[in-house]
């Protein structure tokens, strides 16, 4: 007879573990307290604009085609991946921008052009980034985060310098223009970490940028959500919505005997969360909780974020799919962040034009916009503050594009710390986990397996190996071998 397993959530790791586990053998069932899958990656449509909530990067491709590929699949058996070319465009204060091209020759010639021989120093630095990507790859980022051990290979040992070194560092040795600094250090905001505290190792990331590309599912990211989901249900994975889990029972044995589930008991074997993990042990009786609210209260979380989600009549000039606009100081914004733990006063953000490169994103002659501002967890949230931040980035976009664009939205919705809070049961609100700090990572981390409870598990951002869609991924897939492991 199968073993009974329910997962709670079903966002990128939920649904990565379902299917792993039904393939070893488990009844697999998904509870998702929303009426829509996909956790945080859902999807909101308005007045025919499609807008992905949650992630709009498609980085590291490699590891979306090793998810498919365990299951004899390819990702193009379920969506259309376009590679952007350019990938991303950077504003600075001085009103210029820099645009990322599609190929890295290209890059090293952008780079040489602003500030020549960063082209030789950037070849070394993405060598570098390269050989940590394939070390993480092959080495680190599928192991379970139980013993220090794991970081323990031939190939770490000769790459130990990059643990002790950091990102700032780094990237600051030879690069003196800020411009490429700036660029150079950005796509550490993936990892929910500042560039000065987050281990050189972590280059691997402007590997995954520069080497490997950035890339785009026709219909957006929830095109991946909807793939994960056809590929479980194939496997026999039932899934159920609108079903909030709101207690684990734990029986004299420590094993989990049953949970609530919209006021029914319902019996299982195992457990596996990929809701929030904090969120998850308030679920159970307080001696069950391995983890202290001083625990969390003193981890480094990544930021949580204001997003807009807005139609435009008209299509805009001077902005590429995705933009990014660093025309204020990262440092302080930073700070605000990590540090003083406030409203900043000028925010960097990104935004994302999906209907530039994707014509299903709006209606024709359309634009749909993404706009996205890095705030610290745990902020105070109002409509008056959004409203205020809002025209704040607005006014940028349209000073440093040339163009006016407020008469031209037809609609706008936000989302905030509050929303964080109220739809995914998010510590404080943050948007991507705990940030990959040199103390937080790998067994550093929360545990898969719980310690007090036998058989409750977790999978996700707040476990190994960390913030992002692949790295959810990739936890599913541990948390489902270490489950497959433990039942033998």
């Amino acid at each position: 007879m199968k073993k009974k397993i329910h997962i709670i959530g079903s966002g990128f790791s939920s649904l990565a573990a379902a299917s792993y586990l039904a393939k070893d053998g488990f009844q697999v069932t998904v509870l998702e307290k929303n009426s829509t899958l996909g956790g945080r990656a859902r999807q909101y449509k308005n007045e025919g604009f499609t807008f992905d909530i949650g992630p709009t990067w498609y980085w590291m491709p490699d590891v979306f085609e090793r998810f498919f590929g365990d299951f004899g699949k390819k990702p193009s058996d379920f969506y259309h991946l376009d590679r952007l070319d350019p990938a991303y465009e950077v504003y600075f204060d001085d009103k210029s921008s820099i645009t990322i091209p599609g190929k890295l020759r290209e890059i090293y010639e952008i780079f040489e052009k602003e500030e020549p021989g960063s082209s030789v120093h950037l070849k070394n630095f993405i060598a570098s980034a390269k050989a940590n990507y394939d070390t993480a790859i092959l080495d680190l980022v599928y192991k379970p985060g139980i013993s220090p051990l794991e970081l323990v290979t031939p190939t770490t040992i000769a790459r130990s310098n990059q643990f002790l070194s950091t990102i700032r560092k780094e990237v600051r040795k030879k690069i003196k223009n800020p411009k490429l600094i700036s660029i150079l250090e950005f796509p550490v905001l993936f990892l929910g970490a500042k560039p000065s505290n987050t281990p050189a190792f972590y280059n691997f990331m402007n590997y995954a940028d520069f080497g490997l590309g950035t890339w785009h599912p026709k219909g957006g990211m929830y095109m991946v959500v909807e793939a994960m989901v056809e590929l479980a249900k194939t496997l026999g994975v039932e899934f159920i919505t609108d079903a909030a889990v709101s207690k684990i029972n734990v029986d004299s044995k420590r094993n989990v005997s049953s949970i609530i589930v919209n006021s029914e008991e319902i019996n299982t074997d195992l457990v596996l969360s990929g809701a929030d993990y904090h969120h998850t042990e308030t679920l159970l009786a307080t001696p069950y909780r391995q983890y202290s609210e001083k625990y969390w209260d003193k981890k480094v979380f990544a930021p949580s974020s204001l997003l807009f989600f807005v139609g435009f009549d008209k299509k805009l000039i001077n902005v590429n799919h995705h933009t990014l606009f660093f025309d204020t100081d990262f440092d302080i914004h930073a700070k605000d962040i990590y540090d003083h733990i406030k409203w900043p006063d000028e925010p960097l953000f990104y935004a994302s034009f999906p209907s530039i490169t994707d014509d299903s994103a709006a209606p024709e002659g359309n634009e749909a916009a993404t706009f996205l501002i890095p705030l610290a967890p745990g902020l105070e949230d109002t409509e008056e503050l959004r409203e205020k931040y809002f025209n704040k980035i607005i006014d940028r976009l349209e000073n440093l594009t040339n163009q006016k664009v407020k008469k031209n939205i037809i609609f706008k919705k936000s989302f905030c710390v509050s929303d964080f809070v109220k739809d995914y049961n998010s510590y404080k609100g943050n948007a991507y986990g705990l940030a990959n700090t040199l103390l937080q990572t790998a067994f550093l981390r929360p545990k898969i397996r719980s310690k007090k409870v036998k058989n409750l598990y977790f999978t996700g951002q707040l476990t190994v190996p960390g913030p992002g869609v692949p790295p959810s991924l990739i936890s599913g897939k541990i948390a489902s071998e270490l489950i497959v492991k433990n039942q033998n």
